[in-house]
């Protein structure tokens, strides 16, 4: 019987609990049937700390081999890592990793050469199809020529790369603590960020895939409280949390605050456009005003997209935008072959902090204009008939204008709310943003109140 691929092919990636819903026999189908849709004759596997993790990509690569394709292995690698490895060597990659999620959890994070997604639409459902096929009539045959494998090692030359992209030779020297969260930060923070004027404080380096002191999810605020309370028994300039494949990163001002990943865009944004003069800069419909606002008065032109990399990747190519963001803290680079990195964003935020004398929390104050909810999650029955509801209520009231990009996105002069539904939860997402906190904190709960019922 076929292997039943719905619980673990998501929109972007693969992903599911090891060995319960997939496992290294799985693992090596993948491999073959990812070389055969992207007619790949060579490939590049990382993997992240996972216990898991070692078995799955090796797994994987013998699956790429047997159908003729040859393997460069890069070993540990954070995801932007393996991005880096995509694009520098032109050639197909894939991930292993679960990112942000618990230990029992692990995935594969696909690309084409020049880490160029693969999503659904992109050749993921055709993956799910063979994998699917293959599971039940037994392995495809083995290719005429069995494909090599090889190890190389990266991390020196992937630092080098983000280094030469950001000039950091004139920052005063600061003082941050880093959150690795026991992932993959602690293995590329000590040589991204060796030889430059940093004291780095390390917080759980040690690569630990059962994540021991607390999820490696910078977006949960509880997983940002050591953090924070690190930064203001050190005296530090700021903070920065890493996810657990690091490919993104939050940060924390002088003061333990928060440091809103849509000013980091609007910041970030910024330096790109003086780099770039009249660039496009892509944002997701749930970033603040603030970051179309910073991109037009820097030169720039603006382009709201749906939530999700693949949609933004795909912006960027269309474009030709020299820098896209994300609410999630996932922040791509034309430079960086339109891949998501925390790191080159992390090395920004350093250059803009260390180029001036005022704190980071005046810094982003210029950025960070309005009051936002963050993500609230709701559990519901029928994601469609809430979402009605709320359209309903709000329908008939003067100067609102709607639109559907992603989910049910209200704006008015003064306020602006999504509600958007899960692809793989029964929740709606709400983000409402406002020009001061009790407008803000009104129409919340106000939409709460409806999608709640």
């Amino acid at each position: 019987m076929a292997a039943d691929l719905s619980q673990i092919v998501k929109a972007y990636d693969v992903r599911g609990v090891v060995p319960d819903q997939w496992d290294e026999s799985l693992a090596e189908l993948f491999g073959a049937a990812f070389v055969q849709v992207v007619g790949a004759d060579a490939i590049v596997i990382g993997h992240d700390m996972r216990p898991s993790s070692p078995g799955l990509s090796a797994a994987f690569a013998r699956g790429a081999a047997r159908r003729g394709a040859d393997v460069t292995l890069i070993g540990l690698c954070s995801t932007d890592q393996l991005y880096y490895a995509s694009g520098k060597l032109n050639l197909p990659g894939a991930m292993f990793t679960a990112s942000h999620n618990p230990a029992q959890y692990n995935g594969i994070k696909l690309c084409r050469a020049g880490a160029a997604p693969v999503g659904q639409d992109t050749g993921l459902a055709d993956i799910r199809t063979l994998v699917e096929t293959w599971s039940d009539s037994g392995a495809p045959e083995a290719a005429e020529r069995t494909g090599t494998l090889s190890e190389r090692d990266t991390l020196a030359d992937y630092a080098a790369h983000l280094k030469s992209l950001v000039d950091l030779t004139a920052i005063r020297p600061l003082k941050v603590v880093v959150d690795a969260g026991n992932g993959m930060g602690g293995h590329t923070v000590p040589t991204v960020f060796d030889g430059l004027p940093l004291t780095v404080v390390p917080m759980y380096f040690e690569l630990d895939g059962t994540f021991p002191n607390h999820e490696a999810n910078p977006l949960d605020p509880a997983n940002i409280v050591d953090l924070q309370e690190r930064v203001r028994a050190e005296g530090a300039d700021l903070g920065i949390a890493f996810d657990g494949d690091a490919d993104r990163c939050f940060f924390v001002d002088e003061r333990g605050e928060g440091v809103s990943p849509s000013a980091v865009t609007a910041l970030v944004a910024a330096r790109e456009l003086a780099k770039h003069p009249g660039g496009t800069v892509i944002h997701n419909l749930i970033t603040s005003w603030s970051v179309p606002e910073v991109v037009r008065e820097n030169g720039g032109t603006p382009v709201r997209t749906r939530v999700g990399h693949s949609f933004i990747k795909q912006e960027m190519a269309d474009t030709g935008a020299i820098f896209g963001g994300e609410h999630s803290a996932h922040y791509y680079f034309k430079d960086f072959w339109n891949a998501d990195t925390g790191m080159l964003a992390a090395l920004h935020v350093l250059a803009a902090l260390g180029t001036q004398k005022a704190p980071l929390s005046r810094l982003v104050a210029a950025y960070d204009r309005y009051t936002g909810s963050g993500e609230i999650n709701s559990t519901v029955s029928d994601q469609r008939a809430r979402t009605q509801v709320v359209r309903e209520a709000f329908a008939a009231r003067q100067g609102v204008t709607m639109d559907d990009m992603d989910g049910l996105t209200v704006t008015t002069a003064d306020w602006w709310f999504n509600l958007r539904p899960s692809n793989t939860e029964p929740l709606l997402r709400l983000n409402v943003e406002a020009r001061d906190e009790p407008t803000m904190a009104k129409l919340r709960d106000e939409v709460l109140a409806l999608v709640r019922g």
